[in-house]
């Protein structure tokens, strides 16, 4: 008999705080998938309940419904997805639907070749189904001047919700992490990158849902956390 972490040849993890608006939408046309998803539901809505009711009516899917009465955060959302993934290959994606699952299973097929692979939309051959507005591309490009800056990595889209990873490289950084908020995607990046992880940046067909749940402050206090993240020794 196969053991459990042999039975899925991947695991996706989706963080899900009060979703129950639009988390429906990422399994709407999705009728089989090779793994298990895990989505994380730590607020105060029905979103758990939902998930749940899709997982009894669509059981070819996998989907496991992880339940916190606590808010855990972004971070804090993947790192309890991925602490229970039982595959070779992990991810996480947002819950807004904006990468499709179809689009996650392409950037696993990355993994033949890399430890670490990083949709983005904004390398050459990235599709974006509507444009950003301007004032959110200019956020966005000033918040990766300020991670090349603080951290050195060089690329170009750190904060798009869909990333994939072979287990035991994520394995090997996830106790070490300090961020738990939205900065959790850089600093999860750059541990990898300094435990010598081979990173690809690939070009992903990216819908644009709005509705994003990135506030004016919550930049504030991913600037914070970034600088936390920086110098504050990792934890041992």
């Amino acid at each position: 008999m196969s053991s459990p972490a042999t039975e899925f040849r991947y695991s996706l993890v989706i963080p899900a705080y009060n979703e129950e608006k639009r988390i429906a939408c990422i399994f709407e046309n999705l009728r089989c998938f090779d793994g298990e998803i895990i989505v994380v539901c730590d607020g105060s809505d029905h979103t758990a309940d939902i998930i749940e009711t899709i997982a009894r009516d669509q059981p070819a899917l996998g989907i496991r419904c992880l339940r916190f009465s606590n808010r855990l955060g972004k971070g804090g959302g993947v790192i309890a997805g991925l602490a229970t993934a039982r595959a070779p290959l992990v991810g996480y994606v947002d819950a807004d639907g904006s990468t499709s699952i179809e689009e996650m299973i392409r950037l696993f097929g990355h993994l033949a070749s890399y430890d670490v692979v990083i949709g983005s939309r904004w390398v050459p051959g990235s599709a974006p189904s509507v444009r950003q507005g301007w004032v959110r591309r200019l956020e966005s490009r000033g918040f990766n001047t300020i991670i090349r800056l603080l951290f050195g990595l060089t690329f170009h889209d750190t904060q798009c919700g869909a990333k994939v990873f072979k287990k035991n490289a994520v394995d090997a950084v996830l106790p070490h992490l300090i961020a738990q908020g939205f900065e959790f995607d850089v600093e999860l990046i750059w541990r990898l990158e300094q435990a010598g992880c081979r990173i690809e940046e690939v070009p992903i067909v990216w819908q644009n849902k709005g509705d994003s749940r990135v506030r004016k402050g919550d930049m504030l206090r991913m600037l914070a956390g970034l600088l936390r993240v920086r110098f504050r020794p990792a934890r041992p």
